[in-house]
């Protein structure tokens, strides 16, 4: 290893800890506690999104936001928003309704620890509180406001997150496609990551088109591997490696990448994914190297 690419890979392990941490204290702070009334639902808001994750797309939201030449403080509502409506994303998913798991992150899902109603209600209050914090950050303008708002609605709705899962719904005993299942992780999963990656971008106060093409272009390719990835984590690790019932979408019949093209197909779809996303970036040099660096990264989750 070159001292250059030791000394980046130090740069990015600071940066990720230091974004980490960041978000953590927005999120912390943003948050009802729970000593105010509904306290029952704050709580759980707070079991929910706490202490959770490695904040992949906040972590995607602040790195655009540098190559974009945006401050950290500028992408704090979004970068929290992200991280808001993914964590409603997983209160709902595992949901007895939904995929039915009984651990997150090692611990009990919120439906197991506060109920059903409430964690129903958690998934709403979440998502809500998204939207609010965007709206009210005063570090941004009002028409960076609209378009971040607008953004973050689609990928949350039918035409993104909402839609992927219920073409996920649907599809249980049923034989995808490749092209099917890439379709249906572009708005489940893909989605977000895609506006998580944009928000970063319009946080700040003016952006190249030839930024805006590049960020679209890479946060469509890594949004794909990393549902590769996942797919591939699922097929190789246990219960407590996961953190979460293992297997769950094989065991309900469904198709992955793993089901559809076998595991080292899976492994090596991921890695075109990887390369389409470096890709993108190769118009530009040093600024672009924390999504570089971010793209790495979530490639090393599973191999």
């Amino acid at each position: 290893m070159s001292a250059n690419v030791a000394a980046n890979n130090e740069a990015f392990s600071t940066w990720t800890s230091a974004m980490q941490s960041r978000i953590e204290t927005v999120l912390d702070q943003h948050m009802p506690t729970d000593k105010i009334i509904p306290a029952h639902l704050h709580a759980a808001m707070r079991y929910a999104t706490l202490d959770g994750g490695k904040r992949v797309r906040a972590l995607l939201t602040y790195a655009a936001a540098s190559f974009c030449n945006a401050d950290s403080n500028k992408a704090d509502a979004a970068a929290a928003a992200v991280e808001l409506i993914h964590a409603f994303s997983l209160v709902h998913d595992d949901m007895p309704c939904m995929d039915d798991d009984d651990l997150r992150r090692g611990k009990p899902s919120t439906h197991k620890q506060y109920g059903d109603a409430t964690a129903l209600l958690v998934g709403d209050a979440l998502q809500s509180l998204a939207f609010q914090l965007v709206a009210q950050d005063n570090h941004i303008q009002d028409a960076q406001k609209i378009n971040m708002l607008h953004l973050l609605a689609v990928a949350t709705g039918s035409r993104g997150m909402a839609g992927g899962q219920a073409i996920d719904l649907e599809s249980t005993n049923v034989s995808l496609s490749q092209a099917d299942l890439e379709v249906m992780h572009l708005h489940k999963t893909g989605a977000l990551i895609h506006a998580a990656t944009l928000l970063g971008a319009y946080s700040a106060d003016d952006v190249s088109d030839k930024k805006i093409k590049a960020i679209d272009r890479f946060s469509k390719a890594i949004g794909l591997a990393f549902q590769v990835i996942d797919d591939v984590l699922d097929a190789e690790s246990d219960t407590q490696t996961l953190g979460k019932t293992a297997g769950k979408d094989a065991d309900a019949n469904k198709s992955t990448y793993v089901t559809i093209l076998g595991l080292n197909k899976a492994k090596a779809l991921a890695h075109e994914f990887h390369q389409t996303a470096i890709k993108a970036l190769s118009p530009f040099e040093q600024e672009a190297e924390l999504l570089r660096q971010l793209a790495n990264f979530i490639m090393r989750r599973s191999f």
